[in-house]
């Protein structure tokens, strides 16, 4: 728990910032993991848990059906974004090693000086 009756718990309340989903500044930036916080590394085998979703649900919350839809969004135009991304590796790969013998040469000299 916060003690947010004293000027550090306070504080720490105000730079907070909680979301149900990925809001729009946040649904174009790589996502990262912070290893110490899983749940499965965290809490005992059997320990109940819930998610921010869900309590608020409970205590009245009205959106968590638009927010599931959103995300469900989200995730397929990610999903695109992806196989966008693989398709134009690929081709990026391909027209490399086609062209790996004509820059043969070239390769070499710029090995030669470090890079």
């Amino acid at each position: 728990m916060i003690p947010h009756k004293t000027a550090r718990g306070a504080a720490a309340l105000d730079r907070i910032k909680l979301f149900e989903g990925v809001p729009a500044p946040y649904d174009r930036v790589k996502r990262m993991v912070v290893p110490d916080a899983l749940r499965v590394l965290r809490l005992k085998p059997g320990r109940k848990y819930t998610t921010i979703g869900r309590i608020s649900h409970e205590v009245g919350w009205k959106y968590q059906d638009i927010v599931a839809k959103l995300e469900e969004k989200r995730k397929a135009k990610s999903a695109a974004y992806y196989q966008r991304k693989v398709a134009l590796a690929a081709i990026q790969k391909k027209a490399v090693e086609s062209k790996a013998d004509s820059i043969k040469d070239i390769n070499t000299s710029i090995a030669a000086l470090g890079y």
